[in-house]
């Protein structure tokens, strides 16, 4: 197996882990996420993106990883939002969470599932003439958002690593 296929393993594993250890994989912590009364996912998310802003520019800036950065297109992020959304709202579980929720035997998490690759099987039916309409509306190009303030990559991670610090403060001491 290439190296590059066993890093994905072991990190995918290690994630997984990380979902069920944290109980994020939970149907009642998804409910209190979505209901804004128990913001452990929240946490669990913000974490799992600071410690990846991080280690990937650390990765790049040492030139052991090169970004493929995917393009802004709101005419596709908006609707796939929205979906995502609902299709949470719905279930009670994200995509990455029902797979883990199977995983422990919950069963329910199935639709969710089956949601992804329904979804799936309609976008890729419907893609030819999305490309038409809706993936050409707000299409703004490979963007970051370092370069559409100008700045060095750092400052921004920078300030979204005290942003996140400060927000897990505010959490603590408002019991949340």
């Amino acid at each position: 197996m290439k190296p590059d296929l066993l890093y994905g393993l072991a990190t995918g594993i290690l994630f997984g882990i990380l979902l069920q250890r944290t109980e994020v994989i939970r149907y009642d912590r998804q409910l209190g996420a979505l209901r804004l009364k128990d913001l452990t996912i929240v946490k669990f998310m913000l974490s799992t993106v600071v410690v990846a802003m991080v280690g990937t520019y650390v990765l790049r800036d040492m030139g052991l990883v090169k970004l493929s950065i995917k393009p802004m297109i709101l005419g596709a992020v908006i609707p796939g939002g929205i979906l995502f959304g609902l299709g949470w709202a719905l279930l009670g579980y994200c995509p990455g969470t029902s797979a883990g929720a199977v995983g422990e035997g919950r069963l329910d998490a199935l639709w969710g599932i089956l949601g992804m690759l329904f979804g799936a099987g309609i976008y890729a039916e419907a893609y030819p003439k999305l490309q038409e309409t809706l993936l050409k509306w707000g299409d703004y190009g490979k963007i970051t958002l370092p370069e559409v303030l100008g700045v060095n990559h750092w400052i921004v991670i920078v300030a979204f690593v005290i942003a996140t610090l400060a927000f897990f403060g505010w959490m603590e001491k408002e019991s949340l």
